[in-house]
């Protein structure tokens, strides 16, 4: 006859959870409800200190998530990621601050995920951490690009006259003009990605405007 052992579990809590399950995998308290209406107090303390910490990280996953782009040149004459720097380094030589130089480096990380709406990707990763002009330059750049290119492509080149009348509509023009549409040369000596690190670390260590901003306070 096979012999078989019985192996002592953990009692479980009040929600039939096993207290253990989880922990002693990972080393780290979890939450012990099933549905968020079952949560306590002690419960979101260990979720908000882990958000904290998560939260923190934000810079580094972008900046892995942009290298993504390089080589990636989808025809074009740069890859995506030479595009991005250029673009970035154009608008830094030509004086703009840290949140317009950051949001001219992400403003095409969309295009991984994004594949039919990259502009709005890019501006929602931003959107916590830059003025309402910059995000919205970033949001709306595709439009504005499209005046380069989309008559060769049979679209309306001039879409971006519906926001014609807009406050922002010259701030996206000029990035486009001078930053965006011009950055595909093989031969700029554009910044490594390393000089712009410091600038997103530094734009992204605390949103502005986020739901989720008083979160981020130390308990």
């Amino acid at each position: 006859m096979e012999r078989t052992e019985e192996f002592s579990r953990p009692a479980a809590d009040e929600h039939g959870s096993d207290p253990s399950h989880g922990a002693a995998e990972h080393g780290k308290a979890r939450a012990a409800f099933r549905a968020m209406d079952e949560g306590t107090a002690a419960d979101w303390q260990i979720i908000g200190g882990e958000y904290r910490a998560f939260a923190k990280g934000l810079p580094d996953r972008v900046l892995a998530h942009l290298k993504l782009l390089d080589g990636d040149f989808g025809g074009f004459p740069v890859c995506r990621l030479e595009h991005s720097l250029q673009t970035a380094t154009r608008a830094h030589r030509d004086g703009r601050n840290e949140e317009y130089v950051v949001m001219a480096l992400l403003h095409d990380i969309g295009d991984t995920l994004g594949s039919y709406n990259h502009p709005e990707v890019a501006a929602a990763i931003l959107k916590p951490f830059v003025s309402e002009e910059v995000h919205w330059i970033c949001q709306n750049h595709g439009a504005f690009q499209g005046y380069y290119y989309f008559h060769f492509l049979g679209m309306d080149r001039d879409v971006r006259e519906q926001f014609r009348n807009h406050p922002h509509f010259e701030a996206c023009r000029l990035f486009c003009e001078k930053y965006d549409q011009a950055a595909f040369d093989p031969d700029y000596d554009s910044e490594p990605l390393e000089f712009f690190e410091p600038m997103v670390r530094r734009v992204m260590a605390r949103p502005r405007v986020s739901l989720y901003a008083a979160a981020m306070e130390d308990a």
